[in-house]
């Protein structure tokens, strides 16, 4: 079933654009835009405006969608691909925008994209194959499809999406506070009307965020921000245990495990789900699927933002050449990613090397490359969960993420702070360093929040990679895994580690106890203590 249509020629946004991503293709097309309403096997209908070329017709693309079929996403993934011959159904998913049923963050898409699949091979004009494009929860989408692909998808483009919903809010051990709470915010306010008023309320969504994660407990204070909306929230919360079953419906190891079907991952070394696009990248090339991946510069807004002209282009070019059957300017190598103080590299391989170079935590707040006496005096903070430690730039959802000044973390009495000294010649690094550390605290139930930052000539510190991991009866050395990264510290600037009992609101703080996050009140002071001699930084060096 179809509603009438409209003809669409370029837009001014599309002219504009255009303007601004001049690495893409011109149009070649004109193109049509009509309603579709598509049944589900429970009798829902799942509303979504199909984008049909007036001229030759390249392949059709499947984008499923909870934000609505409204800017940005009809010009980036509908009139962009349409303009340029591919046929486009840009869908809302279940209970948004039209679209019938409930919302339930990931827990339908999995059937609801097989009978949208399922109404597309009913179709008088399809051709029999098809591709998915789409970012973040976009991307979810697609590998709740890809659990168990369908025989007609030939190529999927993921842009930062997670297969997995549990990695990404309790993977650490701790609630990724800032991140879901906000998120649930805007999903809660996203359909407001009149629609300036759900424009205000995202104008001021970062400060009622704050305001809230401030509060406890977790659940009633989340609750008091979004009101009746995001009924959800409170279930995420109340299940930090990897193997409880409740996760079982918002995870898909499974398109990891069995889909052949050629996969472009598109990243940002700053994007919220970066370890789960290196971890797909891996999985699927280590079973010999056609596979590829480009990191870049970039936090998970910017995807849409200064992201967009590589992503977009590099998402038709692997398009045109799985649907189209373009020749045309393959990619030279699978990998391709942004060195800091480099630029882009092509590479064969996501492959860091084993070699590290080692960086030792001395007495005095300094960084060597030799160890100190293991004999000396160790150094302690207390963690005051009342007054935890902000969060300060990182891999956030938020626009406050990414690259930033991070210098007041340093000056705070509760982070400990090691700075080497100016390097003499500039040090290349690729992979996931690692933070060993000779590490106690005084209750058992404690976090470590660890970062490196690049200090300048000038003194401005920059955040590099962060670190998270929570510790319960815990005894003996710590390692933890920072993010990975891909830069050249340049000669002159300095390496500084920082030590901290938290990074709120980025991650609830922990409040000591030991009680369920969900309704925990009481809180419990924490003091660690760091001993030298086998701390140190292992920087992976650069094996191109």
């Amino acid at each position: 079933m179809n509603t009438a249509s409209r003809r669409t020629g370029p837009r001014p946004t599309d002219v504009v654009l255009n303007r601004a991503l001049r690495r893409l293709p011109a149009p070649t097309t004109g193109y049509t835009v009509h309603r579709e309403h598509i049944p589900m096997r429970d009798g829902v209908t799942l509303l979504a405006d199909h984008y049909q070329p007036t001229g030759e017709v390249a392949g059709t693309l499947l984008v499923r969608c909870p934000y609505g079929r409204g800017f940005p996403f009809a010009l980036v993934f509908g009139r962009m691909y349409a303009a340029r011959g591919y046929r486009v159904i840009l869908q809302s998913v279940r209970g948004t925008f039209g679209s019938g049923g409930v919302f339930e963050p990931m827990v339908n898409e999995a059937a609801d994209g097989a009978d949208t699949v399922a109404w597309l091979r009913a179709q008088p004009w399809f051709t029999g194959t098809f591709g998915t494009i789409g970012i973040s929860y976009l991307g979810f989408t697609q590998w709740a499809l890809l659990a168990d692909p369908p025989p007609e998808l030939a190529a999927s483009v993921i842009t930062v999406g997670p297969h997995d919903l549990y990695q990404s809010t309790w993977g650490v051990g701790s609630f990724a506070l800032n991140d879901f709470l906000g998120w649930s915010h805007l999903v809660a306010h996203q359909e407001d009307r009149p629609r300036i008023r759900a424009g205000i309320h995202q104008l001021t969504a970062q400060r009622k965020v704050k305001r809230a994660a401030a509060g406890l407990p977790l659940g009633a204070a989340g609750r008091a921000l979004l009101g009746s909306g995001s009924p959800w929230y409170e279930s995420w919360v109340e299940h930090p245990d990897r193997d409880d079953p409740f996760w079982d419906a918002l995870r898909h190891p499974a398109a990891l495990e069995r889909s052949q079907v050629p996969v472009l991952l598109l990243g940002g070394w700053q994007d919220l789900f970066l370890e789960q696009t290196l971890a797909q990248y891996r999985a699927l090339r280590d079973r010999g699927v056609d596979v590829a991946m480009t990191i870049g510069p970039w936090t998970h807004t910017q995807m849409l933002t200064s992201g967009l002209g590589r992503v977009t282009a590099e998402s038709l070019q692997w398009l045109d050449i799985h649907l189209r059957g373009s020749a045309a300017n393959p990619r030279p190598t699978r990998v391709r990613i942004y060195a800091a103080g480099r630029g882009w590299e092509d590479r064969p391989d996501w492959a860091p090397a084993d070699a590290a170079h080692a960086w030792y935590l001395q007495p005095g707040g300094t960084l060597a490359t030799t160890a100190p006496d293991p004999t000396g005096p160790a150094v302690s903070f207390r963690f005051d969960p009342a007054d935890p430690p902000p969060t300060v730039g990182g891999r956030l959802l938020s626009p406050a993420g990414g690259y930033r000044n991070d210098g007041r973390l340093h000056r705070r009495h509760d982070v400990l702070s090691f700075t080497g000294a100016a390097l003499t010649d500039d040090l290349d690094v690729c992979g996931v360093p690692v933070l060993e550390l000779d590490h106690s605290s005084d209750i058992a139930d404690v976090d470590l929040f660890v970062r490196v930052s690049e200090v300048n000539a000038r003194g401005r510190s920059v955040n590099v990679t962060d670190g998270y991991r929570r510790l319960r009866q815990h005894t003996g050395p710590v390692r933890i895994e920072l993010d990975a990264i891909a830069r050249r510290f340049a000669a002159g600037s300095r390496i500084r580690v920082l030590i901290a009992g938290g990074n709120h609101p980025r991650y609830a703080a922990n409040l000591g106890g030991g009680d369920a996050p969900i309704s925990a009140t009481r809180t419990r002071s924490a003091v660690h203590t760091v001993r030298f001699g086998e701390s140190r930084l292992l920087l992976p060096a650069d094996g191109r």
